[in-house]
């Protein structure tokens, strides 16, 4: 409801000044609808958008993406706001999030389409990101097998995925539990 609110509250008195502290980063991490709970409380997060991206099938459902042949990603997009967090701390919130030492997938979901990938749209971001994968390997003594891509386009998943965790919360709790997600981060990030 607080979202709601707010998303109507900034649409309605929301200035060009504002407008400019607005942006949207993108990760894949698996399952979208645990990105997106990983996400959402997140402070100075504005909304979460479950999706797909980066393949080449234009307008794909989770049909044509869960066959592995699109090249696209389970994929969020993070609206968020500059002036409350920005793009080295929500990438910092997506590492341990996430295993990026698993080549097939993440956590139960394997496959081509459930990789964890990490989209940049300029030369800063990429910079951003090619550091934290250093000091990643570093700390870790692994190489980190998450994709780096350059970020084309975003296509909004079906409705029902979207704020699954939240419509949806035992089947969603099950899922989470059945894939052991908590417990593998746990063992990678402490």
């Amino acid at each position: 409801m607080k979202k709601i609110f707010l998303i109507i509250y900034f649409s309605i008195f929301s200035t060009n000044l504002f407008a400019d502290n607005i942006t949207k980063v993108y990760f894949a991490g698996g399952c979208f609808w645990c990105m997106e709970e990983s996400f959402d409380e997140v402070e100075g997060v504005l909304k979460t958008t479950s999706g797909y991206s980066g393949g080449h099938l234009k307008n794909p459902k989770y049909e044509d993406v869960v066959k592995n042949t699109t090249g696209h990603y389970e994929t969020l997009e993070i609206t968020y706001d500059t002036s409350k967090t920005n793009f080295s701390k929500l990438l910092d919130i997506y590492w341990i999030n996430i295993d990026p030492f698993d080549k097939e997938g993440q956590f139960c979901d394997k496959g081509e389409s459930y990789k964890s990938v990490v989209f940049f749209e300029n030369s800063e971001q990429k910079n951003i990101i090619d550091k934290s994968v250093k000091n990643i390997e570093r700390k870790f003594n692994k190489q980190v097998v998450t994709y780096i891509k350059k970020f084309k386009e975003f296509y909004v998943a079906e409705t029902y995925h979207q704020d699954y965790y939240e419509k949806n919360f035992i089947r969603y709790l099950m899922y989470k539990k059945g894939c052991q997600r908590e417990e593998t981060l746990n063992k990678i990030w402490g």
